[in-house]
C-alpha cells in the first residue's frame, strides 16, 4: 500500500492530516507541507482522498476509477429524513409477489456502505429467496426453541433454573406461544416473507454483531425507501445464538457468525400514519 502527495495540486490545507484515524498524514504547522510516516498502519479509509479539495492524494487502494464526487443536491433535508424514519415499520402483511432482485441488490449495497470498526469492512450478505430454504429457516428455529424448551423444563433442571437463568425460565411461555402458532400452520417466524437477508461476519471478527447492525439499519432505510416491507428476524436470531449445532449456517453454507437477519417482502398495504413514540429518554451532561 502507499500513499503519496502531489506536491503541485496540494494547497496545504491540512484536511487529509485531520481527518486521518490512523494520525498516518503529518502537518507540523499551518502551510506546511504533508508528511507521511507507519504507511503500513494505513486501514484503508480513504478519507484522506474524500477530503481532499484538489485530488493530491494518490492512495494505491482507490484509484481515479474509485473515487466519485457527491451529489449533495439530491441528498435529503432533515425533515425528509426524519419522515423516512417515521415511516419505517415492522410490516408484516406481505403481498404474494417475490422482491425484485434489482431491490435486494440496492439493499444490500446500502447495507455494504455502512461503517466498521477499524474499517474491516468483514460483514457478509447472503439473500434467500428459495421456497423451501424459507421454510427450513422457519422449521429450525421452531425444533430449536421445542429442544430449548424441553431443557428449561427438565424436573432435573426447573428448580435451579431461577436462580442460574431468570431469563430462561420466564421466556418458556413466550417459546411455547409461538411454537403452538407454528406447528398450528402459521408461519409466526417469517410471516411467509419472500426473502431473508442474512448479515454475518468471519468468527474471528473482534466487533461482528456490532458490524452488523450497523449494515442492517442502512438495509432497513434503504428497504423502506424502495418500498419494501420488512422486519428484524429476532425470533431466528435467538435461535441461531441457542442452536450449539449451527444448523442453520450450515443449510445456508454460511462459515462465520450471523448477527441479524430482515425479512423481506412486498407490502400488502403502506401506513398512512405515525404514532408517536414513548417520551425520549435523554440526559444532557455537559
Amino acid at each position: 500500500m502507499t500513499i503519496d502527495i502531489e506536491k503541485e495540486s496540494c494547497i496545504k490545507c491540512g484536511k487529509c492530516v485531520r481527518v486521518c484515524p490512523a494520525y498516518i498524514l503529518t502537518q507540523e504547522n499551518p502551510k506546511d507541507e504533508i508528511g507521511r510516516r507507519n504507511v503500513h498502519t494505513c486501514i484503508a479509509c480513504g478519507h484522506c482522498v474524500d477530503a481532499c479539495p484538489t485530488d493530491s492524494v494518490i492512495h494505491s487502494e482507490f484509484p481515479a476509477q474509485k473515487v466519485h464526487v457527491l451529489k449533495r443536491d439530491i441528498l435529503p433535508d432533515p425533515d425528509q429524513l426524519m419522515e423516512l424514519l417515521k415511516a419505517r415499520r415492522s410490516n408484516r402483511a406481505f403481498l404474494s409477489s417475490a422482491v425484485p432482485e434489482e431491490y435486494l441488490r440496492r439493499i444490500v449495497d446500502a447495507a455494504h456502505l455502512a461503517p466498521t470498526a477499524s474499517n474491516g469492512q468483514e460483514v457478509c450478505f447472503t439473500v434467500v429467496t428459495n421456497p423451501d430454504l424459507l421454510k427450513e429457516i422457519s422449521e429450525i428455529t421452531i425444533n430449536t426453541f421445542e429442544s430449548t424448551v424441553k431443557k428449561i423444563s427438565n424436573p432435573l433442571i426447573k428448580p435451579i433454573l431461577g436462580f442460574i437463568s431468570p431469563e430462561a425460565k420466564g421466556a418458556v411461555p413466550k417459546l411455547n406461544a409461538v411454537i403452538a402458532k407454528q406447528r398450528s400452520g402459521i408461519d409466526a417466524i417469517l410471516h411467509d416473507a419472500k426473502a431473508v437477508l442474512f448479515i454475518h461476519t468471519p468468527a474471528s471478527s473482534n466487533f461482528g454483531r456490532q458490524d452488523a447492525n450497523l449494515a442492517y439499519q442502512n438495509a432497513s432505510l434503504m428497504a423502506e425507501s424502495l418500498g419494501v416491507s420488512q422486519f428484524y428476524t429476532g425470533y431466528v436470531c435467538i435461535g441461531i445464538d441457542l442452536d450449539k449445532k449451527r444448523k442453520l449456517s450450515q443449510l445456508l453454507n454460511i462459515e462465520g457468525k450471523i448477527h441479524a437477519g430482515m425479512a423481506l417482502s412486498m407490502p400488502a398495504f403502506k401506513f398512512q400514519k405515525y404514532t408517536e413514540r414513548k417520551e425520549v429518554d435523554l440526559t444532557f451532561l455537559s
